[in-house]
């Protein structure tokens, strides 16, 4: 069982993982890797939920594995481009997240790509809920035309994500170092987790409790000036 110690009091680890994909809702291999996770995070006695969009099936689902999901549709139906669908989603993403943070009191959250990178950010401001950012591609490697105002756009919520998280996390040493080419990223804030290692889940934890590490260290020195 993974226990925290963290202001006198012993409580087992919570996590919200955003992912746009999850299923039913399988669109790339993300969607696979992501529920792979979460079962995983269950095994080792992590309270884990899942938000996550869903164009229909919406509302909380509990799992026979325990992960809990909670879906929803976009508000706004009509729109122009991946963009603006995203960023009409994330007031869902906010507000689903918020609701599950007063009704447990989450520890930290594990945001998967850039999709919901406003609300994560948002969530960490307003609530001081730390993050890791975990990359699964980046819009460099996705668009041929990356420097498009789309493309310059989707790279700008990437680049709060790095700026914003504790912990970046990535899946090579390849990537790793994409990410510091391109954004600047010191390598020390990377951790590298394949998911082909036999210590894959253990590597998650171990950068789950570095960003919480993290924030109490800043939260440290704020206090002290």
């Amino acid at each position: 069982m993974l226990i925290f110690h963290l202001k006198k009091r012993e409580f087992i680890l919570r996590v919200i993982i955003f992912t746009w994909e999850f299923p039913p809702r399988i669109v790339g291999q993300l969607s696979h890797y992501v529920n792979k996770l979460a079962v995983e995070l269950v095994k080792k006695n992590v309270d884990t939920y899942i938000v996550t969009y869903h164009n229909s099936w919406i509302g909380k689902h509990e799992g026979a594995n325990g992960v809990k999901a909670y879906r929803f549709s976009n508000p706004v139906k009509a729109q122009i481009n991946v963009l603006t669908w995203d960023l009409t989603l994330n007031q869902e993403v906010a507000r689903v997240a918020a609701d599950i943070y007063y009704s447990v009191k989450v520890d930290l959250i594990d945001v998967h790509d850039w999709h919901f990178t406003p609300a994560v950010v948002s969530l960490k401001r307003a609530l001081g809920i730390p993050f890791v950012f975990s990359i699964d591609s980046l819009e460099d490697h996705r668009s041929h035309c990356s420097n498009a105002p789309l493309s310059l756009s989707i790279k700008s919520l990437e680049l709060s994500g790095v700026n914003e998280a504790e912990r970046v996390v990535v899946k090579s040493d390849w990537m790793k170092h994409e990410v510091n080419r391109i954004y600047k990223t010191p390598f020390e804030k990377i951790e590298v987790v394949s998911p082909d290692s036999p210590t894959w889940i253990d590597d998650i934890l171990k950068g789950y409790r570095k960003a919480l590490n993290t924030l109490q260290i800043q939260e440290s020195s704020d206090a002290d000036e």
